[in-house]
């Protein structure tokens, strides 16, 4: 009889919490948020973004992670192994990050490139005019890094989960944290003059960011700000893509469920 292979796990609810976070505070939040937030009122965004977090995301993230645990599977075999009939939702799960990953990568190798240029003290040349987009149109340069990135992930995965995943989480996030604290303070001390000479301070957009102004609201306008928050949502827990159901299959059984999706 054929031995079966031991299954990884992460070594406990701290290393599950940093990997998932490192799945779901990816080009979504730091890009795609920002913009949403500035288009749909800043203060009305973040709210209806937070009610959903907290209701329908939450349930959704621990429902993902909990079929994972139970089934100790991939989302490809995890749904039938809950019922024979539901099998094609696997294969559906598993075709988005083959779909997102070519995109990541590509994102990763500009990171990278970037990080070369400014780890060898040329800052000033990475933010003058037309450098990125000489970059993007190199014909062989923009591939390489690319490669370059791909091959890091490969051999992440390569490592296993508490070897490669995990280990590298609890490396990286914390940094994450660090930047994006940094880059958060450093906004408040901006300033911007608009066309018609008045001058704004960051805490007065950080004002407009947290503070609901319903002045004006309609309720097709509220419509739209909730369906864009709704797909944000998606982006920000990573859910609906079988990421979080691959995560809870390498989850042990003793693992607090609720209180590690709460710490997420």
């Amino acid at each position: 009889m054929e031995k079966k292979q031991k299954r990884g796990k992460f070594s406990g609810s701290i290393g599950f919490v940093l990997a998932a976070a490192g799945s779901a505070v990816g080009l979504g939040n730091i890009w795609r948020f920002p913009y949403l937030a500035a288009k749909d009122g800043g203060g009305v965004f973040l709210l209806c973004y937070i009610v959903l977090a907290l209701t329908f995301g939450f349930a959704l993230l621990t429902t993902e992670i909990a079929i994972g645990r139970k089934t100790g599977q991939s989302p490809l075999t995890a749904y039938r192994a809950l019922h024979p009939k539901m099998g094609w939702l696997g294969v559906i799960a598993c075709l988005v990050p083959a779909m997102i990953l070519p995109y990541y990568c590509v994102i990763g190798g500009w990171v990278l490139k970037y990080l070369s240029v400014y780890v060898t003290g040329n800052a000033g040349a990475a933010v003058a005019d037309g450098y990125f987009d000489s970059f993007i149109t190199a014909q062989a340069e923009p591939v390489i890094w690319f490669l370059v990135f791909l091959a890091a992930t490969i051999f992440v995965v390569y490592r296993g989960v508490g070897n490669g995943i995990e280990k590298l989480s609890t490396i990286l996030m914390p940094i994450l944290l660090l930047l994006i604290i940094g880059i958060s303070l450093f906004s408040l001390t901006l300033k911007h003059t608009d066309a018609s000479g008045v001058t704004r301070t960051g805490i007065e957009g950080f004002l407009v960011y947290v503070i609901p102004d319903f002045d004006g609201m309609t309720m097709k306008k509220f419509i739209n700000i909730l369906m864009d928050a709704t797909g944000q949502l998606f982006y920000s827990v990573s859910v609906a893509m079988g990421i979080m159901i691959t995560y809870g299959s390498y989850v042990k059984k003793e693992t607090n469920l609720v209180k590690s999706v709460k710490s997420d």
